[in-house]
């Protein structure tokens, strides 16, 4: 039997159509479900839309329709993304499909003994979905959204997550939920040893203008739309509704987030999750934003770019590689057009593109006989083995820059090695032949980053017909 291998992304606010931020977590997440299969694992990679948001209602009220309309709408967009980013995710849940509802329902009713009914008032972000203490706020504002919040009072439910402050500590400190970079794990840990207070984890009716998911026994109440969003996570592997399924997918290896949510993966769902008596997630791996002149990307903030038409340009493979190359994960990448058109030029026009042009080119000239097991040359088998070393312990810590990185120094090298040998000057096959080779070998690490790429040089390298990978981009 297979080892299973469950990754989730997080699922993504529908008041608008996807940006390249939400490309950025998809493609991450498709490079370690990518190889993990490579390492022969079952794996589950689920991704989905977050539906039962209060910003979902007023993004159609501004447009006359009726949410229903819009998330139906906006949802399809972000399913589209699998096709223009080459996406290998298995399961696509909405947080406005029964087996969500039935899911979200069930784990409040597992959590009852820590419910309790209260009237608040404080300050809400529609934008975070989350009360706010002054103190948070930079210069009044949402520091996430930059937006003054609301002041809201009404009779709500709470969670008691004060009761699981130690516990959480304690699960933290020793990695029994493992928090990817340190700093964040770090970050984490400073906020729960500032102490916990109960969290408000219903909206009225009447807020919630009557979209979302009913709290159980009391229609008058909505579940807040991040009870219910982190419980997709059991849902789609079939909480409340298929035990069989549920044992033997949860708990998830990875969680794949973004830093601004954090707080609710690695404080409230395991909270959550320790008080319905349910197994915790493994590992959460958190991501940096991708930025505009520093400032992150955000529809509220009106800097997007739109995944549809870079992909559209510059093709799946290029946008790909910016994103996953440019920085690593674990920070902030700041976008523009001439960044993501030099490192094109440079490494994939120029690097991979150039270098697979010219083996190709000459194993078709020189006649070269079928793709050998081994290469023969001494330094090239040693540059393989080096370079297949820094790939997997890179790939190992989601390191994707350094891993790539280390392909393009493989590839570097076997551009100077071809022109130290000049096989075309004597018809030397025994070194075209082993660097169709070492083609393979960098084709087969390129596999999880850009899997077109990967597949177009396995068919040069088959039939022996070279073709243009990336054509240059000229000014």
């Amino acid at each position: 039997m297979k080892r299973k291998f469950y990754i989730t992304t997080a699922i993504d606010y529908v008041n608008a159509s996807p940006h390249l931020g939400h490309a950025l977590e998809k493609i991450q997440t498709d490079v370690i479900a990518r190889y993990f299969r490579i390492l022969k694992r079952e794996v589950l990679f689920l991704t989905g839309t977050d539906e039962n948001s209060l910003k979902n209602v007023q993004a159609a009220e501004k447009e006359g329709i009726t949410p229903k309309e819009l998330v139906d709408r906006n949802s399809q967009k972000f399913y589209q993304l699998k096709e223009i980013l080459n996406l290998s995710f298995d399961d696509f849940i909405r947080t406005t499909e029964l087996r969500h509802i039935k899911g979200a329902q069930k784990l409040w009713l597992a959590c009852k003994k820590d419910i309790f009914k209260k009237t608040y008032r404080g300050l809400y972000c529609v934008g975070c979905e989350e009360y706010y203490k002054e103190e948070e706020l930079a210069n009044g504002l949402c520091p996430e959204h930059k937006r003054k919040p609301e002041l809201v009072e009404e009779e709500n439910y709470f969670f008691r997550l004060s009761k699981y402050q130690n516990q959480l500590i304690e699960i933290i400190e020793k990695e029994k939920i493992k928090i990817m970079p340190e700093t964040r794990k770090n970050e984490i840990l400073s906020f729960l040893y500032r102490g916990l207070e109960d969290i408000c984890i219903s909206r009225s009716q009447e807020r919630a203008k009557g979209w979302g998911i009913n709290v159980p026994d009391d229609p008058s109440q909505k579940i807040w739309v991040w009870f219910d969003a982190l419980s997709n996570y059991i849902n789609a592997v079939g909480y409340g509704t298929n035990l069989k399924k549920f044992k033997k997918w949860w708990p998830a290896d990875i969680h794949v987030i973004g830093k601004g949510i954090s707080r609710f993966h690695c404080v409230y769902w395991p909270a959550i999750l320790i008080s319905a008596k349910l197994p915790l997630p493994k590992s959460i791996f958190i991501h940096g934003y991708i930025t505009v002149g520093g400032q992150k990307m955000s529809k509220s903030l009106g800097n997007i770019v739109d995944p549809f038409e870079l992909v559209k340009k510059y093709g799946t493979d290029a946008v790909r590689y910016f994103l996953l190359r440019e920085a690593s994960p674990f920070e902030d990448i700041d976008f523009t057009i001439d960044k993501l058109e030099k490192r094109y030029n440079s490494d994939l026009a120029h690097g991979i593109g150039n270098l697979v042009l010219r083996i190709i080119t000459l194993s078709q000239r020189l006649k070269i006989g079928a793709l050998k097991k081994k290469v023969n040359h001494p330094r090239l088998n040693v540059e393989i083995k080096k370079t297949k070393k820094k790939w997997e312990n890179s790939l190992k810590e989601f390191k994707f820059n350094e891993s790539l990185m280390s392909i393009w120094e493989l590839i570097s090298f076997s551009d100077k090695f071809l022109q130290e040998k000049k096989p075309w000057e004597n018809n030397d096959k025994k070194t075209v032949s082993d660097l169709l080779v070492v083609l393979a070998e960098i084709s087969k690490m390129l596999e999880p980053f850009l899997p077109q790429t990967s597949e177009k040089i396995f068919k040069q390298i088959k039939n022996r017909k070279p073709e243009i990978l990336f054509p240059k981009i000229t000014s």
